[in-house]
């Protein structure tokens, strides 16, 4: 590693065939001008980095390999493309099915999640400006069509859909982000539940948040999931907002209400709190603090068939989505920061990266059979 070396390889051709290169082909780089493991590390360091500038300076420490920041993005960008179609075409994917998803006693269970999350993005005014320097610029690097076609979002934040399965360990894990809309990703929920073997697990079950865009995917693509569970900590959040509006932050009455309607959430599901709900609505006066009351009690009433949290705790199914949570953090991480801004393709690129990395299907992308030398 701390100097370099020369090989010579013997190219041959012919008019039927073209080139032939043996040693290219034994080394796997016979369709590419960068080799298996300079991509592999490659995309390590673009993702680890933090930034493609600091990108460049782990790969030197790595593997003492020198690449402009220019170069790194390209390549991992690329390398991020051929991953997200090597998992949407199933080439690549878990050695697990519904099957091994099983509990402490014995229940095979597994798990699904969906959620939305924001990533900076290029706008097309700033695309616009991007394109015009760079037809200033007398050598103008030509880019690939579809960066030469696109134009740019209408707003400088999209949000990203992430979905994934796991099992109740956590140890098992299959995550997937597109920037596409609720159809995009509830097909690739589809395809994944049928790679999996969804109907072969005895129990099915969705932890999620309210939002309509997750229970209609659930509905139509995993109608055989038969146990939704509303997330409790999104469901806290409406309570704490309603609780600070009525009673006023940070005074002790807030939280005794807090707790008290926590307590008749989960002892008693949505009717409990829905009748601490509206004890609490005739009790006011204000119109801001009734309207924040009627609001909460709409918000339980339209996700009642989802809160039934006495049966869920009894049947040891989780009740929040923190590996959701935590999914849309990973897989979005590397995409955020002070500057950062994005086309929707290349922010998809890395966020197949990550999904890749979170679910453990690194090396198993990695590792195709080497092709010997004839």
């Amino acid at each position: 590693m701390d100097g370099s070396i020369r090989i010579a390889r013997r190219v041959c051709w012919s008019p039927e065939s073209g080139a032939q290169r043996p040693l290219d082909e034994w080394l796997g780089i016979d369709d590419a001008s960068v080799s298996r493991g300079a991509r592999q590390l490659c995309s390590l360091a673009a993702m680890a980095g933090g930034s493609f500038a600091k990108g460049t300076e782990v790969l030197w420490r790595l593997g003492q390999l020198r690449v402009s920041d220019e170069q790194l993005r390209t390549l991992a960008e690329a390398e991020g493309r051929h991953v997200k179609d090597a998992l949407e075409e199933g080439r690549v994917g878990p050695d697990w099915t519904a099957a091994d998803c099983r509990t402490p006693e014995g229940v095979s269970r597994i798990i699904v999640g969906a959620d939305g999350v924001m990533v900076p993005v290029i706008t097309a005014s700033e695309k616009a400006k991007r394109r015009a320097k760079r037809r200033r610029r007398t050598k103008a690097r030509r880019r690939p069509l579809w960066q030469r076609l696109f134009k740019g979002s209408e707003h400088p934040w999209k949000e990203f859909k992430i979905a994934g399965f796991y099992d109740p360990s956590k140890e098992r894990v299959w995550a997937f982000g597109t920037a596409g809309g609720p159809n995009v990703i509830g097909r690739r929920m589809r395809r994944a539940a049928g790679r999996l073997k969804i109907n072969e697990a005895q129990e099915r079950v969705a932890v999620t948040d309210g939002a309509p865009w997750i229970r209609g995917q659930l509905q139509t693509r995993l109608p055989m999931v038969e146990v939704r569970i509303l997330d409790y900590f999104h469901l806290m959040e409406h309570i704490g907002e309603a609780a600070v509006i009525g009673f006023g932050a940070g005074r002790p009455e807030t939280m005794v209400w807090i707790e008290a309607a926590s307590k008749a959430a989960l002892e008693e599901g949505a009717a409990g709190l829905l009748v601490k709900t509206h004890e609490t609505l005739r009790s006011l006066r204000s119109r801001a603090k009734r309207e924040a009351f009627k609001k909460l009690e709409q918000y339980v009433a339209n996700h009642a068939e989802m809160m039934d949290y006495p049966t869920y705790r009894a049947a040891g199914f989780d009740i929040g989505s923190g590996p959701t949570e935590s999914l849309c953090r990973t897989l979005t991480a590397r995409l955020k920061g002070g500057g950062k801004r994005w086309n929707t393709p290349n922010a998809e690129a890395l966020m197949a990266l990550a999904a890749l990395d979170h679910s453990r299907l690194w090396e198993r992308y990695w590792e195709t059979p080497a092709r010997m030398a004839g």
